[in-house]
């Protein structure tokens, strides 16, 4: 038998308790939540999305793609303009830098090509120095990679797109993206 005064205490503790208990769960989950969000976004930093199309004939995606190192470490793998080798940021090797592309995917027998449809989205310079990347497509759950080997694709004059030629699916990356 309880007193008025300790059944209100009782129940104020229990009430205190279930917040408490409450809290500590909410912010458990929000850790986990969180902390995996954040493992993922780092390593991921290659991933193919495909965006949805008002037209049926698909093939409309985005990449988002790491490339580009400090100029102190360009040795080889920088572009050479007029006879001289020059660094370009956020191009070639490395991942300094994160970009992204709107692109559509042509298929033809197994040759498969990915043009930009935005015009600067990669640079504003005719050419990109696109290193050798694995972007995860995240497709229903599947480990499915589409692969873009290390090229110099040079800006159509016409078009002022970039086309990546050479591309082909695995289901794990082919390139180890650094």
């Amino acid at each position: 038998m309880y007193f008025y005064g300790e059944t209100k205490l009782i129940k104020a503790m229990m009430k205190n308790y279930k917040n408490q208990t409450g809290i500590i769960l909410m912010a458990l989950c929000l850790s986990v939540a969180f902390g995996s969000c954040v493992d993922d976004l780092s390593s991921e930093k290659n991933i193919l999305v495909a965006q949805q199309s008002s037209d049926k004939t698909g093939g409309a995606y985005t990449i988002f793609v790491s490339a580009g190192h400090n100029a102190s470490v360009c040795k080889n793998s920088c572009v050479v303009i007029n006879g001289q080798s020059t660094h370009v940021p956020c191009q070639g090797i490395g991942h300094d830098c994160s970009q992204g592309a709107s692109v559509t995917l042509q298929q033809v027998g197994t040759a498969i090509t990915a043009t930009t449809t935005d015009t600067f989205g990669l640079t504003s310079e005719d050419f990109f120095n696109m290193p050798a990347r694995s972007l995860s497509t995240g497709e229903s759950g599947n480990n499915a990679y589409l692969n873009i080997p290390a090229q110099l694709v040079e800006r159509d004059t016409a078009t002022l797109q970039f086309i990546f030629t050479g591309l082909f699916y695995t289901n794990k990356p082919e390139y180890n993206n650094f």
